[in-house]
């Protein structure tokens, strides 16, 4: 298996590897100009997302700043919005549904290193490349979540449909569908039900 293979099936890779390497400096590069456009500029910005993150759908997209440690490896549905300072280490595969809202400051990491020092510290090749090994974990935020600020989604988990995750949680196990969970550890709190509706809310209106 090539490094990029590796990383992909979850097995420990080589991050300094000649074929990694000039993906994530080219995700880095659109990001910064992502980054750098005002939010009026929609055809720049439409522009350099269908090149960082190819697989997105009719009617999503970002607000910035945004960064991705590839962006091809993440694939985002319909209707999708995150808002400001959303961070994808997409080192394996993450997969967001249709109509997913996400809040500012929110962060799906992928990438897990190794919980001993001597494994996890960084190495030098004989050309003096600094590297070191890890293994990522796909994520899946399913059709209709809403994570709010500051969320953080670890490598591994999937967060079923019509969920609503509480600002500052993080995400460490799986999330059945259609509950309200928070905290860190995230934990389920309760269903949702048609009782928490809006138009209940009378103070609203």
């Amino acid at each position: 298996m090539t490094e990029r293979e590796k990383m992909l099936a979850g097995k420990l890779y080589d991050i300094s590897d000649p074929e990694l390497v000039p993906l994530y400096k080219k995700a880095g590069r659109l990001c910064k100009d992502y980054n750098d456009t005002y939010l009026d500029e929609d055809e720049k910005r439409a522009a350099i997302l269908k090149e960082l993150v190819p697989d997105m759908g009719e009617g999503s997209g970002f607000r910035g700043p945004i960064q991705f440690d590839y962006g091809i490896n993440t694939h985002v549905g319909k209707n999708s919005f995150a808002n400001y300072n959303f961070t994808v280490l997409d080192c394996a595969p993450v997969t967001i549904g249709d109509d997913v809202f996400i809040g500012p400051n929110v962060t799906i990491g992928a990438p897990i290193h190794p919980m001993l020092n001597e494994e996890r510290r960084s190495r030098y090749k004989e050309d003096g490349t600094k590297y070191d090994r890890e293994y990522a974990k796909p994520i899946t935020i399913k059709d209709g979540c809403w994570l709010a600020s500051g969320v953080i989604v670890c490598g591994g988990v999937t967060i079923g449909k019509e969920c609503v995750i509480g600002a500052g949680s993080v995400v460490t196990r799986d999330i059945p569908d259609g509950v309200f969970a928070a905290g860190n550890p995230c934990r389920v709190i309760r269903k949702i039900t048609q009782e928490d509706s809006v138009y209940l809310k009378k103070e609203l209106f």
